[in-house]
């Protein structure tokens, strides 16, 4: 909505009280009021509750007549609900909000929390792929989102069926983030109960919609951004080509995340979608070592190495020519160690492997037996 007020004078007051939550609420819930009405709302009055006296006067301003805010009773019974599942409220700008969330423009400026929130100080690292995975994916998942927390990660997923749910699974034990389509007492799917109630004992479920709402389909690409925004880095294991974990990898983009993705067979299609990835400069990882080492490779405060732009984590590829001419000029039908090719052009194992990918699949070279390559003449 839009309309000119004359802006407050007093700085936003941080909710400190009961009836400021709620406020908070009844604005956040009401008709037409989105992330960004919401904070320009606050940032104009100062308060919520200004915000709310206010929202009639822009509504109509904006052409719509009879606009009423959303109900106290309706934001009362949200919070009813809330105390009765244990969950808590965790808004935007105040401890305990996750700190790498809040850097994404589009931000929920309101989560439901229910597990362990401790969980959100710690580094994060996203893991999504296809719901009709393949035995080798979810093994894949599983493993590498164990392996990961024992260096330390939280493992946040979607609790769908599939790879988010092995991903779950195989991270329940050293830390793991769900993050929900609907309400975060509703579970989806209902096969993944018992999994859901484990995170909620050991892990943390969050969700920025209101107690109780069901999912749908619209839910879930806005569930996908938070995902993303939680974590460093978006590991897809297996993917379509048309697929929301591609979503997902997109949003890591468009939030400065980093992507990584777990390469599969040309021909099976659950793998088609990671492969594009690659080909695009996504990072390819084999481990969680393999995670640590692009993490470690793409700080801020790792060195400058004379490659070009392959090297930084999802580049389009664009300046790759060389880099394939420098591999290409090093091969030749005797095959050589992959180690060594790396020692020849001095350039890390991130870098090089997703151009061995693709020069693979091109046909211009072959690997061969213990990790030999050779060019094809």
């Amino acid at each position: 909505m839009t309309g000119t007020h004359t802006s407050s004078t007093h700085p936003p007051l941080h909710p400190t009280t009961e009836d400021d939550t709620v406020n908070r609420l009844r604005l956040l819930r009401s008709r037409r009021v989105g992330i960004v009405t919401y904070r320009r709302l606050l940032a104009e009055h100062g308060s919520a509750a200004k915000a709310l006296e206010i929202l009639p006067d822009v509504a109509r301003d904006a052409g719509v007549a009879g606009y009423e805010i959303c109900p106290r009773g309706v934001v009362e019974a949200e919070l009813k609900a809330a105390k009765a599942a244990g969950a808590q409220l965790l808004i935007g700008g105040l401890p305990g909000y996750p700190a790498p969330l809040q850097e994404i423009e589009d931000a929920p400026p309101l989560l439901w929390a229910l597990g362990d929130v401790s969980l959100l100080s710690k580094p994060m690292i996203a893991m999504v792929g296809a719901r009709n995975a393949s035995s080798l994916g979810t093994r894949m998942a599983k493993r590498l989102a164990q392996d990961l927390t024992a260096h330390g990660f939280v493992v946040v997923s979607g609790l769908a069926r599939g790879i988010d749910t092995a991903a779950h699974h195989g991270a329940l034990a050293g830390g793991t983030i769900a993050v929900q389509a609907g309400g975060v007492d509703v579970i989806y799917p209902a096969e993944n109960a018992a999994l859901a109630q484990e995170i909620a004992q050991k892990g943390l479920r969050l969700s920025e919609a209101p107690m109780g709402l069901q999912p749908q389909a619209r839910h879930f690409p806005a569930r996908n951004r938070i995902i993303s925004g939680l974590a460093q880095a978006v590991i897809v294991v297996e993917a379509a080509a048309k697929s929301g974990s591609l979503i997902t990898a997109r949003n890591a983009l468009d939030q400065a995340r980093d992507v990584l993705a777990v390469p599969g067979h040309p021909f099976d299609a659950r793998a088609a979608g990671c492969n594009m990835l690659l080909r695009d400069g996504a990072t390819l990882i084999r481990n969680a070592d393999d995670v640590v080492e692009a993490l470690a490779a793409i700080s801020p405060a790792a060195p400058e190495l004379p490659l070009p732009d392959v090297q930084k984590p999802n580049a389009a590829l664009r300046n790759t020519a060389a880099l394939h001419n420098m591999i290409l000029s090093r091969l030749g039908p005797a095959p050589i160690a992959e180690d060594q090719l790396l020692r020849d052009i001095a350039a890390p194992a991130t870098s090089v492997a997703p151009v061995l990918v693709d020069l693979e699949l091109d046909g211009k070279i072959t690997r061969q037996a213990g990790g030999l390559l050779a060019r094809v003449v």
